[in-house]
Protein backbone atom coordinates (compact mmCIF):
# COMPACT_ATOMS: atom_id res chain seq x y z
CA UNK A 1 0.00 0.00 0.00
CA UNK A 2 1.29 3.52 -0.94
CA UNK A 3 -1.85 5.72 -0.49
CA UNK A 4 -5.48 4.60 0.86
CA UNK A 5 -8.16 4.22 -0.85
CA UNK A 6 -11.77 6.08 0.47
CA UNK A 7 -13.22 2.48 1.23
CA UNK A 8 -10.34 1.93 3.43
CA UNK A 9 -10.17 5.11 4.98
CA UNK A 10 -13.66 4.68 5.68
CA UNK A 11 -12.88 0.98 7.28
CA UNK A 12 -10.29 2.25 9.49
CA UNK A 13 -12.23 5.02 10.75
CA UNK A 14 -15.19 2.53 11.43
CA UNK A 15 -12.65 0.00 13.21
CA UNK A 16 -11.24 2.58 15.56
CA UNK A 17 -14.42 3.71 16.45
CA UNK A 18 -15.59 0.12 16.75
CA UNK A 19 -12.54 -0.91 18.86
CA UNK A 20 -12.70 2.08 20.92
CA UNK A 21 -13.84 0.39 24.23
CA UNK A 22 -11.92 -2.85 22.72
CA UNK A 23 -9.60 -4.79 24.92
CA UNK A 24 -5.89 -4.50 23.73
CA UNK A 25 -6.49 -8.29 22.53
CA UNK A 26 -9.31 -7.88 20.76
CA UNK A 27 -7.59 -5.02 19.16
CA UNK A 28 -4.70 -7.54 18.11
CA UNK A 29 -7.11 -10.11 17.16
CA UNK A 30 -8.50 -7.75 14.91
CA UNK A 31 -5.03 -6.41 13.24
CA UNK A 32 -3.96 -10.07 12.46
CA UNK A 33 -7.21 -11.50 11.38
CA UNK A 34 -7.43 -8.34 8.75
CA UNK A 35 -3.80 -8.70 7.69
CA UNK A 36 -2.57 -11.64 8.86
CA UNK A 37 1.21 -11.66 8.84
CA UNK A 38 2.12 -8.77 7.34
CA UNK A 39 2.38 -6.95 10.15
CA UNK A 40 5.44 -5.86 12.08
CA UNK A 41 5.50 -4.45 15.86
CA UNK A 42 8.06 -1.40 16.88
CA UNK A 43 9.36 -2.20 20.47
CA UNK A 44 11.76 -0.16 22.65
CA UNK A 45 11.50 -3.00 25.24
CA UNK A 46 10.41 -0.37 28.23
CA UNK A 47 8.19 -2.68 29.02
CA UNK A 48 7.08 -5.43 27.94
CA UNK A 49 3.09 -5.66 28.03
CA UNK A 50 2.13 -5.38 24.46
CA UNK A 51 4.83 -7.15 23.32
CA UNK A 52 3.64 -10.36 25.89
CA UNK A 53 0.46 -9.93 24.28
CA UNK A 54 1.89 -10.21 20.67
CA UNK A 55 3.62 -12.99 21.15
CA UNK A 56 1.24 -14.78 22.79
CA UNK A 57 -1.26 -14.22 19.89
CA UNK A 58 0.90 -14.34 17.20
CA UNK A 59 4.34 -15.40 18.19
CA UNK A 60 6.15 -15.23 14.24
CA UNK A 61 5.78 -11.41 14.61
CA UNK A 62 8.37 -9.40 13.72
CA UNK A 63 9.18 -7.36 15.73
CA UNK A 64 11.57 -4.25 15.44
CA UNK A 65 13.62 -2.88 17.51
CA UNK A 66 15.16 0.44 16.59
CA UNK A 67 18.65 0.24 17.71
CA UNK A 68 19.73 4.32 17.46
CA UNK A 69 24.02 3.19 18.38
CA UNK A 70 22.79 5.62 21.74
CA UNK A 71 20.82 3.36 23.74
CA UNK A 72 21.57 2.45 27.53
CA UNK A 73 24.03 -0.53 28.21
CA UNK A 74 21.27 -2.03 30.53
CA UNK A 75 18.50 -1.71 27.43
CA UNK A 76 20.87 -3.41 24.95
CA UNK A 77 21.18 -6.30 27.65
CA UNK A 78 17.10 -6.09 28.30
CA UNK A 79 16.91 -6.54 24.60
CA UNK A 80 19.04 -9.60 24.21
CA UNK A 81 17.34 -11.58 26.92
CA UNK A 82 13.80 -11.35 26.21
CA UNK A 83 14.86 -12.74 22.53
CA UNK A 84 16.38 -15.03 23.74
CA UNK A 85 14.05 -16.70 26.56
CA UNK A 86 10.89 -15.63 24.26
CA UNK A 87 12.29 -16.62 20.86
CA UNK A 88 11.65 -13.30 19.33
CA UNK A 89 11.60 -12.85 15.55
CA UNK A 90 13.45 -9.93 16.33
CA UNK A 91 14.99 -7.15 13.40
CA UNK A 92 17.17 -4.91 15.03
CA UNK A 93 17.68 -1.93 12.53
CA UNK A 94 20.80 0.42 12.32
CA UNK A 95 21.36 4.28 11.30
CA UNK A 96 23.07 4.83 7.88
CA UNK A 97 26.86 6.09 7.97
CA UNK A 98 25.13 9.71 7.53
CA UNK A 99 24.19 9.43 10.94
CA UNK A 100 27.64 9.52 12.21
CA UNK A 101 27.52 13.38 11.53
CA UNK A 102 24.11 13.53 14.10
CA UNK A 103 25.05 11.97 17.00
CA UNK A 104 22.34 11.78 19.64
CA UNK A 105 20.59 14.87 21.15
CA UNK A 106 21.57 16.82 17.55
CA UNK A 107 18.51 18.16 15.47
CA UNK A 108 18.70 15.20 12.78
CA UNK A 109 19.72 12.06 15.07
CA UNK A 110 16.07 11.04 15.29
CA UNK A 111 15.25 11.28 11.84
CA UNK A 112 18.47 9.39 10.49
CA UNK A 113 18.22 6.69 13.54
CA UNK A 114 14.77 5.88 14.07
CA UNK A 115 12.30 7.53 11.19
CA UNK A 116 14.61 6.19 8.61
CA UNK A 117 15.71 2.89 9.80
CA UNK A 118 11.97 2.14 10.66
CA UNK A 119 10.64 3.49 6.93
CA UNK A 120 13.04 0.78 5.59
CA UNK A 121 11.89 -1.99 8.31
CA UNK A 122 8.47 -1.60 7.67
CA UNK A 123 8.47 -0.82 3.60
CA UNK A 124 6.23 -2.90 1.90
CA UNK A 125 4.09 -4.27 5.45
CA UNK A 126 0.10 -3.87 5.40
CA UNK A 127 0.14 -2.65 9.21
CA UNK A 128 2.82 -1.69 12.19
CA UNK A 129 1.63 -2.45 16.03
CA UNK A 130 2.67 0.26 18.71
CA UNK A 131 2.49 0.68 22.29
CA UNK A 132 1.68 4.44 21.77
CA UNK A 133 -1.14 5.51 25.01
CA UNK A 134 -2.87 8.80 25.11
CA UNK A 135 -1.43 9.57 28.39
CA UNK A 136 1.93 9.47 27.25
CA UNK A 137 2.34 13.06 26.41
CA UNK A 138 -0.51 15.80 25.45
CA UNK A 139 1.04 15.38 21.52
CA UNK A 140 -0.72 11.78 21.87
CA UNK A 141 -4.19 12.90 23.35
CA UNK A 142 -5.89 12.16 20.28
CA UNK A 143 -4.15 9.32 19.27
CA UNK A 144 -6.90 6.83 17.36
CA UNK A 145 -7.24 3.28 17.74
CA UNK A 146 -6.55 2.23 14.12
CA UNK A 147 -5.41 4.87 11.54
CA UNK A 148 -3.44 5.21 8.19
CA UNK A 149 0.11 6.26 8.74
CA UNK A 150 0.92 8.59 6.08
CA UNK A 151 4.90 8.99 7.27
CA UNK A 152 4.91 5.37 6.54
CA UNK A 153 2.52 4.32 4.32
CA UNK A 154 0.82 1.13 6.08
CA UNK A 155 -1.87 1.47 8.30
CA UNK A 156 -0.92 1.99 11.70
CA UNK A 157 -2.97 0.08 15.22
CA UNK A 158 -2.03 1.41 18.41
CA UNK A 159 -3.69 -0.92 20.85
CA UNK A 160 -2.74 0.61 24.55
CA UNK A 161 -4.10 4.17 23.66
CA UNK A 162 -6.87 4.31 26.37
CA UNK A 163 -4.24 2.73 28.45
CA UNK A 164 -2.78 4.38 31.83
CA UNK A 165 0.66 3.74 32.96
CA UNK A 166 -1.51 2.09 36.40
CA UNK A 167 -2.76 -0.58 33.53
CA UNK A 168 0.15 -1.43 32.28
CA UNK A 169 1.78 -1.70 35.36
CA UNK A 170 -0.95 -3.56 36.36
CA UNK A 171 -0.31 -6.26 33.38
CA UNK A 172 3.24 -6.42 34.50
CA UNK A 173 2.66 -7.59 37.62
CA UNK A 174 -0.18 -9.88 37.17
CA UNK A 175 1.91 -11.76 34.75
CA UNK A 176 5.08 -11.69 36.15
CA UNK A 177 6.87 -9.55 33.46
CA UNK A 178 10.22 -8.81 34.29
CA UNK A 179 11.23 -4.98 34.31
CA UNK A 180 13.71 -2.97 32.50
CA UNK A 181 16.63 -2.75 34.94
CA UNK A 182 16.71 0.57 34.99
CA UNK A 183 13.61 0.95 36.32
CA UNK A 184 14.86 0.30 39.56
CA UNK A 185 17.44 2.98 39.10
CA UNK A 186 14.72 5.89 39.10
CA UNK A 187 14.51 5.72 35.02
CA UNK A 188 10.84 5.93 33.89
CA UNK A 189 10.47 6.61 30.29
CA UNK A 190 14.04 5.23 28.98
CA UNK A 191 14.97 6.70 25.34
CA UNK A 192 18.49 7.00 24.48
CA UNK A 193 21.23 7.73 26.98
CA UNK A 194 22.09 10.81 25.92
CA UNK A 195 18.98 12.61 26.29
CA UNK A 196 17.40 10.45 28.97
CA UNK A 197 16.84 11.67 32.62
CA UNK A 198 15.08 10.52 35.42
CA UNK A 199 11.70 12.12 35.55
CA UNK A 200 12.46 15.95 36.50
CA UNK A 201 8.70 16.15 38.21
CA UNK A 202 7.83 12.19 39.85
CA UNK A 203 4.09 12.73 38.35
CA UNK A 204 4.78 12.76 34.88
CA UNK A 205 6.99 9.67 33.60
CA UNK A 206 7.93 11.82 30.37
CA UNK A 207 9.43 14.65 31.86
CA UNK A 208 13.34 13.18 32.00
CA UNK A 209 13.09 12.34 27.87
CA UNK A 210 14.46 15.10 25.68
CA UNK A 211 16.93 16.38 28.82
CA UNK A 212 18.43 19.80 27.04
CA UNK A 213 16.27 20.06 24.19
CA UNK A 214 13.33 21.41 23.38
CA UNK A 215 10.93 18.30 22.13
CA UNK A 216 8.27 16.01 22.95
CA UNK A 217 8.38 13.14 20.15
CA UNK A 218 11.09 11.55 18.03
CA UNK A 219 9.34 11.87 14.50
CA UNK A 220 8.01 8.30 14.41
CA UNK A 221 4.47 9.47 16.06
CA UNK A 222 4.13 12.94 14.61
CA UNK A 223 1.16 13.69 12.29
Amino acid sequence: MTTPSSTLTNELDAESSRLESASPRDILNWVFDRFGDDVAMACSFEDLALLHMVHELRPNTEIVFLDTEGHFTETLRFVDRIEREWSLNLTRTHPGPEASAWPCGTDRCCELRKVEPLQRAVEGRAAWITALKRVDAPSRAATKIVAWDDRFHLVKVNPLATWTDDDVAYYLSSNNLPEHPLWAQGYASIGCAAVTLRPANPGDRRSGRWAGADQEECGLHEA
